[in-house]
């Protein structure tokens, strides 16, 4: 999709109105509880599970040439369900409306919006010539009866609407937050089908609310822990086809694979690309003894970063690819270790009762996101890089494998339900703990990988 940025009004008024914004939302994770600031600028501090969602308005946004329309109203709605979906803001239905927007141009009846307690207004205007899709939106602050940044536009495909719709909903999300977005990125997963004794898997991906899956290989021999590189552009995971697992990195756009070479007898797996994707973390297994290695994909240059006799997998790199996390049952239980990315001693960071797996370090650095097993349940939970602070934000009878949204605000994993029917599906909860709820899939789905935002 061919796409442009162009703003409607001073180029320079984006970054002021985001430095002097009227309506800020504070992300925290201290407790306390929300405050609405009256006569003035709207203020809201997310600061415990109970917090009242931020109430916006969404007009179907205006058709500028004829055929528009539906392509309008899909968009609008599509902006709604992203901003609705963080659990942070609450739509206001249009049948509260006391007036309409007509038109892009016409000005905002703010007295209107305040009344039905509106405290963020979107506007936009859809435009098609073609193959070809314009779509502008603003921004407004009821309450202080102003507009939040500039106006934008945007300019793609047809086929391209819901990227164009998740773009829009990802500028709302950053003015009014101060975070950046994660709605225009897309989530690799293992598309599961058939009965439990039985169950075929290939790899698949889709957006991050699950729409457009395609699925990238099919179900002839077992797939596992498919994870996105730093660009999105190539996926990596590990493969039975062989009839030991294999490492392989499959490219996204033309689905061509490349397998990591390994020795007769080693297998390989909980693969991830380095930061600079030129190179893979991963386990590997000889002899009884599993450690983690890296591999220089261009050159097949092997590098050892763990030695012991102890079982060490699932490795993850930290944002500034200068540490790694990973686990380890070298103290007699399954536990989380953090060494350097070239190797040397490793520091345990868990100290919990029950057992720690899948670690995954944050992208923005400040927390590590793990599996734990305790009297019989399994939770989703995080802690800080030096294993202080732990927080589980989840129990159930199995989750497992979690990932992170590209701002480091959401996290997805696998929840698998018990008994002879019990399947696999993918959820997601925020880093606080609030607004769990399922991602929908076309059928059972699991080990997902969130992918950055895309360009």
């Amino acid at each position: 999709m061919t796409r442009s940025f162009q703003s409607l009004f001073d180029p320079a008024a984006l970054g002021l109105a985001l430095v002097s914004c009227a309506l800020a939302l504070i992300l925290s994770l201290a407790p306390a509880t929300p405050a609405f600031a009256q006569g003035g600028p709207l203020r809201l501090t997310i600061t415990n599970p109970n917090v009242q969602p931020l109430p916006f308005a969404v007009p179907t946004f205006e058709a500028e040439t004829p055929g528009a329309e539906q392509l309008a109203a899909d968009i609008s709605r599509v902006i709604a369900a992203d901003l609705t979906g963080t659990g942070v803001f609450r739509e206001i239905p249009a049948t509260a409306f006391v007036s309409t927007v007509d038109s892009f141009a016409q000005p905002v009846a703010y007295t209107d919006w305040r009344t039905i307690n509106a405290q963020a207004l979107i506007t936009g205007a859809v435009a098609v010539n073609g193959g070809q899709v314009t779509v502008k939106f603003r921004l407004y602050d009821v309450f202080s009866g102003t507009e939040l940044g500039a106006g934008q536009q945007l300019v793609g495909t047809t086929d391209g609407w819901r990227r164009m719709a998740h773009k829009v909903a990802d500028q709302v999300y950053s003015r009014i937050t101060g975070e950046g977005g994660y709605f225009d990125s897309r989530v690799v997963f293992v598309a599961e089908t058939g009965p439990k004794n039985d169950r075929r898997k290939r790899l698949a991906i889709m957006d991050y609310d699950g729409a457009n899956v395609q699925y990238l290989t099919d179900s002839s021999s077992i797939v596992l822990a498919p994870r996105f590189s730093p660009l999105g552009d190539r996926v990596i995971y590990t493969s039975w086809d062989s009839g030991f697992p294999r490492i392989n990195a499959l490219d996204v756009g033309t689905v061509t694979r490349q397998q990591l070479a390994t020795q007769q007898g080693e297998m390989s797996f909980s693969p991830r690309f380095s930061r600079d994707g030129r190179s893979v973390i991963y386990s590997l297994s000889n002899g009884g003894n599993t450690d983690i290695w890296r591999t220089d994909i261009g050159t097949g240059q092997h590098q050892r970063l763990t030695n012991a006799p102890s079982i060490e997998t699932a490795p993850s790199l930290s944002p500034d690819g200068a540490r790694i996390v990973f686990e380890s049952d070298r103290s007699g239980t399954q536990q989380l270790y953090v060494m350097s990315a070239t190797g040397g001693e490793p520091q345990r960071i868990s100290f919990g009762e029950g057992r720690y797996g899948s670690p995954v370090w944050s992208p923005r650095g400040d927390l590590i996101a793990f599996t734990k097993q305790n009297a019989g349940r399994f939770h989703i939970g995080v802690m800080r890089t030096d294993g202080s602070e732990e927080r589980l934000l989840t129990a159930s009878f199995l989750d497992e494998s979690p990932t992170w949204s590209p701002n480091g605000r959401v996290l997805m994993f696998t929840r698998e339900t018990q008994g002879e029917s019990g399947a696999p599906a993918i959820y997601s909860v925020d880093v606080s703990g609030r607004n769990l709820q399922r991602v929908d899939t076309p059928a059972a789905a699991s080990d997902a990988s969130w992918g950055p935002l895309q360009p």
